[in-house]
């Protein structure tokens, strides 16, 4: 066993849900990684918006830090759930960029500051505004992997790839028709339980 290293661990498991963001584009058309899949617009390049803007939020600014970043969806009087989609001028590129840089931003944060160091959240109520670094950090690694989950589920739905990362699908074996056939088993399942119900 290796010496424990948390800052270690905790960018390790930061990291992965980073990279398994990003890989739910590869291949994807630029329709495609804007395309509202649910009721409420969820779309795999807002994910990534989204998740930029959490970084420079909470490993930046809470703790003294800001990036210099322009994000104007995140100001005061900017639309609500603007961070949550591209418009057509927000390339996916660019998009990209900005969640690399705002990666060396937190990672700078992570790596200059003691996990015991207490920052403010601007955008939290006064009464509880104050989280340790290590908080924070524990906050963006799950807020990053609920929203990998999320581009899971559009991925899956944009065009059927699914996979937990590029070296490790996480899948039972099965061909496509071993699949169409487990799915119609389960939609038997629930029509049951259903019926029961």
């Amino acid at each position: 066993m290796n010496a424990p290293d948390p800052k270690a661990d905790l960018h390790f498991y930061l990291q992965s849900a980073r990279d398994a963001l990003l890989w739910k584009f590869e291949g994807l058309s630029a329709y495609e990684v804007r395309r509202p899949l649910t009721p409420t617009g969820t779309n795999l390049l807002g994910l990534v918006k989204h998740v930029a803007g959490v970084e420079l939020g909470y490993l930046g600014d809470t703790f003294g830090r800001p990036s210099g970043e322009p994000l104007p969806w995140l100001e005061d009087g900017a639309e609500a759930n603007a961070d949550m989609w591209a418009n057509a001028d927000e390339s996916r590129e660019y998009i990209v960029e900005l969640y690399h840089r705002a990666w060396a931003h937190a990672d700078a944060t992570i790596d200059a500051l003691a996990l015991e160091t207490i920052g403010t959240v601007p955008w939290w109520p006064s009464s509880r505004n104050e989280v340790t670094l290590h908080h924070a950090v524990v906050r963006v690694i799950a807020d990053t992997h609920r929203h990998a989950g999320h581009a899971d589920i559009l991925r899956e739905l944009t065009d059927g790839a699914v996979g937990m990362n590029r070296n490790n699908d996480s899948m039972a074996p099965g061909d496509a028709a071993w699949w169409a056939k487990h799915r119609r088993r389960l939609e038997r399942t629930a029509e049951e339980a259903g019926r029961r119900a």
